[in-house]
């Protein structure tokens, strides 16, 4: 999802394997369902009776990201494209989907099978119920919203009126012809009000190793437009609008010590997580909509009555939207890589947003090309953007596999706000489809594997093309007004670090606010980019290919990439400190040039001896031959500058740690023009460091290459022994872009 609007772009009105068996990419046309039942394991699997056991748990209500590595074998260990399937498949849904363009609605029948990994009886499963967070404001997510954006904005805050709630309604659950009872229940402790997570009894347990088929009616009303899903007028974004199961983790699996389910409620902040499986839907909409979805069409659409019937299927993957809109356009096109199958790309989008369709077609070619290139190969055969329409931007900036929203303008024009932030949020979507898609990770308990290792991928791909955030509009860059700003800097000015209230690996929903929240974006992206200053540009690199190679089609944790990144790098040192500091604590940098004190060595005052005699000191001759020396000295150096002379100097810098030690390159420059950098990599609190030469210390910096953007203040690295602003404009200069980039809004109002 694209940043929340505490955010940077808020704030600018914006909110591998590398050959796979032809087998994983087809899509055969399905059969008719079967009816439901629970099939058992294969006799090996149960030979042994399954002894009573207690209710299997919840995954705890303040789980967060993990310290302890996954077991190898997690998730059915690494995937390595010889396997039938991209995935392990877990789940399999088929459901038939009506769409009352009138009211909105959506009539669903649904047949869920699902595969009991575990090894123990399962007697209940759990399903989300995503739309109920919009039946009313008794939802956790609502009764979140009224506290996390009292002292902060966020997007998501639209006031729903009469007529324009949401919810799902489950009609009936059936198992083997057996109707089923299901109950509201709240892992995560919040009101009794919230309907977002059911328990459904079933009427036969699913043995260990064995699957459970359920035939599920359900009516799935979409709210007006407020987060990620819903409608405005003739456009109906469909999402988390089916009754979706939640995931059963294993020992060994993202930090579980035992088997435990893990579904949480539908928090404000947070997103969704879920088992791979297969997808295949059927839409029924009015015949004059535009219909795109996750995955592939299968086939021609069936048109009858008035209504068209569009057929759609993808595997490996773990979630499944679609959008239906009346008078949508369609612009499409074609990508292929390495390793990839030909995707087809298309881009829908409405007659208003014409000018963003193919800015939005670029942006996510180039990043087909980039992200395969840098984590892996794309496996799925189509990719498909929308535009949402005016008044529906709240539906723009979202993510599902295949499949994305984008942002809408009426004009796009090169070098200017507008073509920066179509692209970011094109980039930023599709970069979604790997750290969130493929790699999958829990956005409810560790949002910056996904917001934030994307964030930071995002900007590393805008580094590569050259491209930073232009601050201006056409009308003041003909007039030559175009300040600009690189993506990593704008990071670090929305990054919260003079004072983190929260972990980035903390879980979406416990947090101070929600601009806190919003931070997991760019502070990761600036904690990621200051490791990459630390590990290497191609070191870093090769970790991340490595960690897609060895975790896409699984669920990895923070602590999974923590020993991805040691392995590859050797360097344990700088990834603990970055994790331990950032990841799991809330530490901060600042480092500062405290003084810099310098004195010519001149001859010692007092007495001396010579010849084994005492000679008291002459103070008056020997201040006349100091003064003798300089003048001599002058003469001979007529444009020698001030700090040198006939004497040596001695100087000392002080630089001081007002927070996490960090290595540091400190420079010094001398009067004579010449410089010296040094390190300082230790925990010090503060250092003093002497300098003895011809000429005094007449400035010095920490950091003169910037390459720790985690440093809360950058102001206060340099000092001088003269006033001089040099040093400090490099730094201020991105605040004094930003405040331009305010008068060029307020003119282009």
């Amino acid at each position: 999802m694209k940043p929340t609007v505490t955010g940077w772009l808020g704030a600018l009105a914006l909110c591998g394997a590398t050959a796979m068996p032809a087998l994983l990419h087809a899509q055969a046309q399905p059969t008719a369902p079967a009816p439901a039942t629970s099939v058992a394991a294969p006799a090996s699997a149960t030979s042994a009776p399954t002894p009573a056991l207690a209710p299997i748990p919840f995954a705890p209500a303040n789980a967060s990201a993990p310290h302890v590595p996954s077991a190898p074998d997690a998730w059915g260990g690494p995937r390595t494209g010889n396997e039938p399937t991209l995935s392990d498949r877990v789940v399999d849904y088929r459901i038939d989907a009506a769409l009352d363009a009138a009211k909105h609605a959506v009539s669903g029948k649904e047949q869920l099978t699902w595969r009991n990994r575990s090894d123990r009886e399962v007697r209940s499963i759990y399903v989300h119920l995503y739309l109920n967070a919009f039946q009313n404001e008794g939802s956790t997510f609502f009764t979140e919203r009224e506290i996390l954006t009292a002292h902060s904005g966020s997007r998501g805050a639209a006031k729903l009126e009469k007529g324009q709630w949401g919810w799902i309604d489950l009609k009936q659950v059936i198992q083997n012809g057996t109707a089923l009872k299901w109950t509201f229940v709240h892992p995560d402790g919040g009101p009794k009000t919230d309907r977002t997570v059911a328990r459904i009894d079933l009427a036969q347990p699913v043995p260990a190793g064995g699957t459970l088929t359920l035939d599920i009616d359900f009516l799935s009303q979409l709210p007006r437009v407020v987060e990620r899903t819903g409608w405005w007028g003739d456009f109906n974004m469909v999402a988390q609008w089916f009754p979706k199961i939640g995931v059963l983790e294993l020992p060994g699996e993202r930090g579980a010590t035992q088997v435990r389910w893990n579904v949480h409620e539908f928090h404000f902040n947070s997103e969704f997580y879920a088992d791979f499986g297969r997808f295949d839907v059927t839409m029924t909409v009015p015949s004059d909509y535009t219909v795109g979805a996750v995955g592939e069409q299968q086939g021609a659409a069936v048109t009858a009555n008035g209504k068209t019937t569009y057929h759609y299927v993808q595997g490996d993957v773990h979630d499944f939207a679609w959008v239906a809109a009346k008078g949508y356009k369609v612009l499409d096109s074609s990508w292929q890589g390495p390793g990839s199958p030909k995707v087809a790309v298309r881009v829908l989008y409405p007659p208003e947003y014409a000018a963003s369709a193919q800015p939005v077609l670029k942006a996510s070619t180039d990043s087909l090309t980039y992200f395969s290139d840098t984590l892996g190969a794309y496996p799925y055969r189509t990719l498909t953007a929308v535009v949402p329409p005016y008044n529906a931007s709240e539906a723009g900036g979202m993510e599902y596999p295949t499949f994305f929203t984008a942002e809408g303008y009426k004009e796009v024009t090169p070098g200017t706000v507008t073509q920066y932030a179509i692209d970011f949020v094109t980039i930023h979507e599709f970069g979604h489809g790997y750290f969130y898609g493929l790699l999958a990770s829990n956005e409810f308990e560790e949002p910056m594997l996904d917001e934030g290792l994307n964030e930071y991928w995002d900007q590393r791909m805008l580094r590569e093309r050259g491209q930073g955030l232009d601050l201006t509009n056409s009308l003041l860059r003909r007039a030559g007004f175009a300040p600009s700003i690189s993506g990593f800097a704008l990071e670090r000015m929305d990054a919260g670090l003079k004072q983190p209230y929260d972990p980035l690996g903390e879980n979406a929903w416990d947090r101070l606010s929600s601009g806190s929240y919003g931070t997991v974006y760019s502070r990761t992206a600036t904690a990621m980019h200051d490791l990459e200053e630390r590990l290497g540009k191609d070191v870093t690199e090769r970790a991340f290919r490595e960690y897609y190679k060895r975790w896409h089609f699984r669920h990895p944790s923070a602590a999974d990439l923590r020993a991805t990144l040691i392995e590859v790098s050797g360097d344990a040192k700088n990834v603990n400190e970055v994790f331990d500091q950032y990841v799991y604590g809330t530490a901060h940098i600042d480092d500062r040039v405290a003084n810099i004190d310098s004195d010519e060595v001149l001859p010692p005052a007092g007495s001396t001896v010579a010849n084994g005699k005492h000679t008291d000191g002459d103070s008056t001759a020997q201040d006349k031959q100091i003064d003798k020396q300089r003048e001599d000295w002058k003469k001979a150096h007529p444009n020698a500058k001030p700090g040198t002379g006939p004497f040596p100097w001695r100087s000392t810098v002080s630089v001081v740690r007002e927070g996490a030690p960090v290595p540091q390159t400190l420079r010094v420059t001398f009067a004579d023009g010449s410089h010296q950098e040094l390190r300082w990599n230790d925990d010090r609190r503060w250092a003093r460091f002497e300098f003895t030469g011809p000429a005094k210390v007449v400035s010095a910096e920490l950091d003169p290459q910037r390459k720790i953007y985690l440093d809360a203040n950058k102001l206060n690295d340099s000092r001088t022994v003269e006033p001089n602003g040099a040093a400090s404009r490099r730094w201020s200069a991105d605040f004094a872009a930003f405040v331009q980039a305010f008068y060029s809004l307020l003119v282009s109002l």
